[in-house]
């Protein structure tokens, strides 16, 4: 850890999960700050003079809330999830350390794609045709049925529909279904699913901050190669939306009641420029963006 200079009238933070560049930007900051990781990041932590409290996120059970009542005693003000499977973490220890206990469900609504998609709906969001699945059938009959809406013929070529698990960052679990053959490939132990209709459009991420309700800086990430490259910020072929997006995203943070906190959305615009939301997290994005939007802007994401 540096020898740098915390303000104590500042926040104090705790980084649940692990990333090395998440850590160096902590300790670069005026805030003090704490990282909640497994066992195997003690002795790196121990070697580096970083704050440190072991954490098992894998284990559920009745002694989960000591984290968040550890945390409190500490005088931790906020954690941060910096992956996927820290996002119900948080909600749960934010809850305890603001005395709110919506925070929990709120991120917990954030880690269920369908839940959101419903959400959203509720909002008056547009989003795709979607169901879960609990088995093979479910997935025949949502495939069939969607070729149906779409004024199908016999012998023409179905539209695919989407497989997706719910609460996977990114496309993680994500399978393209084009016949009722291809369902038998689906192994059991993969259900219950989220299935979605195919969008034809652009698709593109967001990167939003949040703070008091309102949006407090936006960035637009171009996919290179979906699920595997992004640049920033985005081409004028799509910033050109910016102004459609910024509502958008002003409307999903009502729908959510979002706060404060990152959002990373996706959305998908249409050749008439509709725009249909896709998924979001609450927590920083891969494909390197925070580091891309340092080179981009000039500013550390993560101390944002």
């Amino acid at each position: 850890m540096s020898e740098h200079k915390y303000n104590p009238e500042k926040g104090f933070v705790a980084l649940l999960g692990w990333s090395l560049n998440a850590v160096e930007a902590a300790d670069k900051f005026d805030r003090r700050y704490v990282v909640v990781a497994p066992d195997w990041a003690e002795p790196y932590c121990k070697e580096h003079d970083i704050p440190y409290v072991p954490w098992n996120f894998e284990r559920l059970n009745d002694r989960s809330v000591e984290i968040a009542q550890t945390l409190k005693d500490m005088g931790v003000d906020v954690s941060i999830p910096l992956f996927e499977e820290t996002v119900e973490w948080a909600g749960a220890i934010n809850s305890v350390l603001m005395d709110k206990p919506r925070l929990f469900g709120q991120a917990m609504l954030l880690r269920d794609k369908a839940l959101m998609k419903r959400r959203a709906q509720l909002g008056g969001i547009r989003v795709g045709i979607f169901e879960e699945a609990h088995d093979k059938g479910d997935v025949v009959r949502f495939l069939k049925r969607v070729n149906q809406t779409l004024l199908k013929l016999d012998g023409d070529p179905n539209d695919p529909i989407h497989l997706k698990a719910f609460d996977k960052a990114g496309c993680l679990g994500h399978r393209v279904i084009r016949t009722p053959d291809e369902v038998d490939t689906i192994p059991e132990e993969e259900f219950p699913v989220l299935m979605e209709s195919h969008l034809d459009g652009w698709e593109f991420a967001v990167e939003a901050w949040v703070h008091n309700g309102k949006i407090a800086f936006l960035n637009i990430s171009e996919y290179v190669t979906l699920g595997y490259s992004v640049f920033v910020p985005a081409t004028p072929d799509l910033e050109k939306y910016r102004d459609q997006i910024r509502g958008e995203i002003e409307k999903l943070i009502k729908t959510f009641d979002i706060e404060f906190g990152f959002l990373h959305p996706e959305y998908f615009v249409t050749s008439d420029s509709t725009m249909y939301f896709g998924e979001v997290a609450y927590r920083p994005p891969g494909f390197k963006v925070f580091e891309l939007l340092e080179k981009a802007y000039g500013f550390n994401a993560y101390q944002a």
